[in-house]
């Protein structure tokens, strides 16, 4: 019976997809524009339905922060809401256009996929992101949260199949499955009735996704971020970057994991990471920095097997020394999980190779991975990070919503 009910939801979802090659980009960004006033209008409803979901976690999880709302993120997922609505529609974009010899015109346009599943953890902020995208790039989505926070999404869920009915639009343009196993099972065998799956957490779910799944996936989530402090950085800026970076917000997927500093700038280290004191980070060093550390530094351990290639989601950070860019790359190379990897340096040839020769998503240059966002590249809101390189790496937007298709035209031409 849940087969068929699931099944019977897909379908209601293929069929708001096609409905939504209908109506018109104005009509789009009014449901938009709307959606986030309702928001703002259920903040209490919103928030108690939060609470719920808050009160069956320990404060203590790494996740209970990615599970929280406020009223001031509340504020911001509205905000959000409106910046994708004041966007460029990325569907009927001639991407490349061209006229054969014998008089046949052929565009290349963009188009949406169609129906997007997403799967993603305890985090409601998800549920806004994924819809507001999805309906503006004239996707239908179906989301699959994590049972954490299933109170809270299906009350943000609530609120969009309001404002939805208010302005004719299908509800099944928005469908969010119940938070068991089963249906997340049965979401990566829907070939034909989903378009796209999109994991969205923590690196067990992304590898169960991409080991299960028949309906092709984009991977994102996984952040281990690392930060190399080389020779030529400067210590100003090199403690507001390592600090932005690994304080900011310890639960997201682009916070600071790992500290490399060049042996040369050892004696360094003890103010390079002050600024983490005052958040109570606990550093995991590498004997030589724990050495300098020592007596300077509160809250130290020495490294142990996992300290490599760990994401913490949590005050936590490994630190290791190495002999120069060379070591710094290869550690990288060795542990990154192709997110956003970070170099302080004043030195250009350093700063050119590192970002020439590191494989990740985002390479950046003297600032903090902490920028690794939609919002922050200017996209009005994301759908994740991509990990890999086919279609889609970084930050997902509008424009990695859609695919595309050949438009051909002439005037009776036949084939020789």
């Amino acid at each position: 019976m849940m087969e068929q009910t699931l099944k019977d939801q897909l379908k209601e979802a293929r069929k708001a997809s096609h409905a939504l090659n209908r109506v018109s980009e104005e009509q789009i960004d009014r449901v938009l524009m709307n959606l986030a006033d309702a928001v703002e209008k259920h903040m209490e409803t919103i928030l108690q339905a939060n609470a719920a979901d808050l009160s069956r976690m320990d404060p203590a999880d790494p996740k209970y922060d990615r599970l929280r709302l406020s009223q001031e993120r509340i504020q911001g997922m509205a905000a959000d809401i409106r910046k994708v609505a004041d966007l460029a529609s990325p569907c009927d974009v001639v991407l490349k256009e061209w006229t054969q010899p014998n008089g046949m015109h052929i565009r290349k346009v963009s188009v949406p996929f169609g129906v997007i599943g997403v799967i993603y953890e305890a985090r409601p902020n998800v549920t806004l992101d994924v819809f507001s995208l999805c309906l503006k790039s004239r996707n239908a989505c179906v989301l699959k949260g994590g049972s954490d926070a299933d109170v809270s999404n299906s009350a943000l869920r609530d609120v969009i199949r309001t404002v939805l009915e208010e302005e004719n639009f299908p509800e099944a343009c928005v469908t969010l499955l119940p938070p068991g196993h089963e249906q997340t099972q049965e979401m990566l065998r829907a070939v034909g009735d989903i378009d796209l799956i999109i994991p969205r957490g923590s690196r067990n779910l992304i590898q169960y996704v991409r080991s299960h799944a028949l309906v092709p996936v984009i991977e994102t989530g996984a952040g281990i971020c690392h930060c190399y402090f080389h020779s030529s950085g400067s210590l100003e800026k090199g403690k507001a970057i390592v600090c932005n970076a690994k304080t900011r917000r310890v639960s997201v997927c682009n916070a600071l994991d790992c500290l490399l500093i060049d042996r040369s700038r050892l004696a360094d280290l003890p103010e390079l990471v002050s600024p983490l004191a005052a958040c109570q980070v606990e550093i995991y060093a590498d004997d030589e920095a724990y050495g300098v550390l020592k007596g300077r530094y509160e809250r130290l351990e020495y490294t142990n097997e996992e300290s490599w290639g760990r994401e913490y989601l949590d005050y936590k950070m490994s630190v290791r020394v190495v002999s120069g860019l060379e070591e710094a790359l290869e550690h990288i190379a060795c542990y990154s999980s192709h997110h956003s990897e970070s170099v302080v340096a004043e030195d250009p040839e350093v700063c050119r190779v590192f970002s020439r020769e590191v494989d990740a998503a985002c390479v950046y240059t003297n600032l903090p991975t902490s920028f690794t966002d939609g919002g922050q590249f200017g996209f009005g809101a994301e759908i994740g990070i991509s990990t890999q390189k086919l279609h889609a790496r970084g930050p997902m937007a509008l424009p990695e919503l859609t695919t595309y298709k050949y438009l051909i035209s002439g005037d009776g031409q036949i084939r020789d």
